[in-house]
């Protein structure tokens, strides 16, 4: 749980990260307009990388927040809904969590790179579980997998989605989930 401090820096560091882009993003910027002391930022983000986790961390209650999918939907419907949700709760910055993404993967922060799997796969994992998806061994293995490849394919297609609904990103995530419905539930 975040406190409204906390939440008025990601908010700041967000405008900040737009205006003069995430990798140059400077924290004492940040707090000057949050209007909160750099310490302040400090006691709640060690660094830009932790902000920008905290605002992966809002698009992820974001997605297993909302009403549970219908379970008489197909999973890929289910599945899709869940993913949909990631997408749309990032998209008024949509530019910014993917600088904070590039920023990450860059050569010089090779410290970010292996959280990142781990973050990708967690993400994985509670889209599996939010589209209450429960199949088991090799099942299970071919969702995530499956799941993992699709959404860093429909990752850059959002990138550039500028449309009111995200048409292409739901486009790119409907004609490549048919293959989940064909899996074997349990």
């Amino acid at each position: 749980m975040t406190s409204p401090v906390a939440d008025r820096i990601l908010d700041a560091a967000l405008a900040e990260g737009a205006a003069s882009g995430w990798y140059d993003l400077r924290l004492a910027a940040v707090a000057a307009r949050a209007e909160v002391p750099l310490a302040a930022v400090l006691k709640h983000y060690r660094d830009a990388d932790a902000i920008a986790d905290a605002w992966f961390a809002r698009a992820l209650a974001a997605m297993v927040g909302g009403d549970p999918p219908d379970p008489a939907d197909p999973p890929s419907a289910r599945v899709e809904t869940v993913m949909m949700r990631w997408f749309a709760a990032q998209q008024a910055h949509r530019r910014v969590a993917g600088a904070m993404l590039r920023t990450k993967l860059h050569p010089s922060h090779p410290h970010h790179w292996v959280p990142m799997v781990f973050s990708l796969s967690r993400l994985i994992h509670w889209v599996l579980d939010a589209a209450r998806l429960d199949a088991r061994g090799l099942a299970r293995q071919a969702q995530e997998v499956g799941l993992t490849a699709l959404f860093l394919r429909a990752l850059p297609v959002w990138q550039r989605d500028d449309t009111p609904s995200l048409e292409r990103t739901r486009a790119v995530l409907r004609r490549n989930l048919g293959w989940l419905d064909r899996l074997p539930a349990r």
